[in-house]
């Protein structure tokens, strides 16, 4: 298959051994991948380029530790805004986005319009943040934290059934 025809098909069974790969190891190298994945090492190549150019791959990157790095506090935070109109979540959205402490941040259904996860050194730092940028977004008009005790579970892997194929049941 040429790289142009796999860009243009959905992903198959070894596409997603390939993305459930490098999820586990994204330094791997081509050799091992295609070893692991029964592809010749240039096979596997154009696959990999392939996912690549057609976005199913956005890039790889260093998981790091927060605690080592001071971040180790994590809160949630239920924002309410004060109208829904497309300007205010347009203002919102753009607000939120140069603030380096906001790590994720959802638009949602439901009592709440917004759920961010920040991640700051403590809880007095949380506090400042709180008080002197969240609170000054634009439209907001109430917020709820959940300060994380205890993280059970973080996992950024996608599962990938390797049975079935894109859009099949």
């Amino acid at each position: 298959m040429t790289a142009k025809q796999l860009y243009d098909r959905t992903i198959d069974a070894t596409d997603r051994r390939i993305l459930a790969e490098l999820q586990r190891n994204g330094r791997i190298t081509n050799v091992e991948l295609a070893g692991r994945c029964h592809l010749s090492p240039a096979a596997c190549l154009v696959r990999v380029r392939a996912l690549e150019q057609s976005g199913y791959i956005q890039g790889y990157r260093a998981i790091l530790d927060p605690a080592k790095l001071g971040q180790a506090m994590v809160v949630f935070v239920e924002i309410r805004l004060d109208r829904t109109t497309s300007d205010a979540f347009k203002r919102f959205a753009s607000a939120v986005a140069g603030i380096p402490e906001i790590v994720e941040c959802h638009m949602v259904a439901g009592g709440f319009d917004y759920l961010i996860k920040v991640r700051v050194e403590s809880m007095a730092v949380y506090r400042d943040v709180l008080t002197k940028v969240l609170v000054e977004l634009p439209a907001v008009r109430e917020t709820h934290t959940f300060a994380v005790i205890e993280e059970v579970k973080n996992d950024p892997t996608i599962h990938l059934p390797l049975a079935r194929e894109r859009g099949r049941r």
